[in-house]
Order: structure tokens, then sequence, then C-alpha cells
């Protein structure tokens, strides 16, 4: 097979994919069925059954990757629109992007210590508090492995959206400010798309969240592999 066909066969199929898994989750709102979640997990079946190579699906799934960056990029247009949000809900949005990022990168390096992980390990590990394509160059800078660190990266988005909601349900948490930082913070991406669930204002949170922790999570990331 050529690998013009190929990269058509391998992207068309993923978007189709997630175009179905979308509308199915459109009309069964269950959170394990996030479409995400239900691709990825397609997808792997479908290579394992098929043998299909990972080098084989990625000759189109590269393709898909490149996105990624202008993406994250993209994200200053809606931080912009949102600006007087961001100026009104200021400081619960430091304090909430603060506490999610030092607990979460905290917790990963006290967890990673007390296990012995080697240190490679640990640099691949500490950014998966952080979206995607950010995540994946702070892990190549701090000498980790980026292809784990996404992997890390996730498993992060899929906890937050799976589990975020029953936490703050039985934590009873209603306000759709705090409902949205803590996804945008702790699921990225994943968590944004599961924001706009709860509305327009946590939609808004969960963008300007993501962005932030984004920002602020490639200073500080650094500063905690500097405590090994």
């Amino acid at each position: 097979m050529s690998n013009l066909l190929l990269l058509i066969i391998v992207v068309s199929g993923t978007v189709i994919l997630y175009l179905t898994m979308r509308y199915t989750y459109a009309r069964f709102p269950i959170a394990v069925l996030h479409p995400v979640l239900t691709s990825t997990a397609i997808i792997i079946l479908l290579l394992l059954v098929f043998n299909v190579s990972y080098e084989s699906y990625m000759v189109g799934g590269k393709w898909i990757e490149k996105f990624l960056g202008p993406s994250v990029v993209a994200l200053a247009y809606p931080l912009y629109n949102q600006r007087t949000v961001v100026i009104k809900y200021r400081n619960a949005i430091v304090l909430g992007v603060a506490s999610g990022l030092l607990t979460a990168m905290g917790s990963i390096l006290l967890f990673a210590k007390l296990f012995q992980f080697e240190n490679e390990m640990i640099q691949s590990i500490i950014p998966k508090s952080i979206t995607t394509p950010v995540a994946i160059q702070l892990s190549s800078a701090l000498g980790g492995i980026p292809s784990l660190t996404a992997a890390f990266v996730m498993i992060a988005g899929f906890s937050g959206v799976i589990l975020g909601p029953l936490v703050m349900k039985y934590t009873r948490i209603q306000s759709p400010l705090s409902k949205g930082l803590a996804l945008g913070s702790a699921s990225h991406a994943l968590g944004v798309a599961k924001s706009t669930e709860y509305g327009e204002l946590s939609l808004s949170m969960a963008s300007v969240s993501m962005t932030l922790s984004a920002v602020a999570g490639s200073v500080v990331g650094p500063l905690f592999i500097l405590l090994l």
C-alpha cells in the first residue's frame, strides 16, 4: 500500500470515527462514551486486530498531530475575547490555576520520589498537567520521553472528564466558574470540551485555565525538576 493511500485512509478514517463517536456521545451523554476516549480505544483495537504498526498509522497520524501546535496558538484569540471575564474573576483564576498546577506537579514529584522512579520517568510525568503540544515540548527540554508524556496527558484528561463530574457532584461544587477552572487546569482540552455542558461561563473559565496552566507550567515545571 502506498504512503499516499495509507495517509488518506488514516486521516479520513480517524476523522470519520471521531465524528461518529461525537454523535454517539451527544445521543448518550455518558462520561465513558466521551468521543476522544472511545475513538482512541477503537483505533487501538483496530490496529491490534489488523496487526497495523504504530509507525504505519503515523504516516497519516502525524498530519493530525501537526495541528496540535497551531491549535494552542489559536487559544490566544478566545483568551483575548474573554479579557473582560479574566479581569472580573482574576483573583479566582490565579488562585485556581496556581493551586491546581502546584498540587498536580507536587503530588507527582512526591509520588515519584516515594516509589523511587528514575529521573527520566519523572521528567516525562511532570508535564502531564499541561496541554499536549506544550507538554511534549517541555518534556523534551527537560530530558523526558515526549511520547510517554503524551500518554500521561491523555490519561489525566480522561480521568478528569470521567471522574471530575462525580467529584464535583459529591463535594457539592455548583459554581460554573469553579467547574470550568477545575476542568481546564486538570483535563486540558478534554476538560474544555466537557465544560461546554455546564454553560458559557464554565467554557470561558476552562479555556482561560487551560491556557494559563500551559504558560505557567512551562515555567514551574523546570523548577520542580530542580528539586530532584
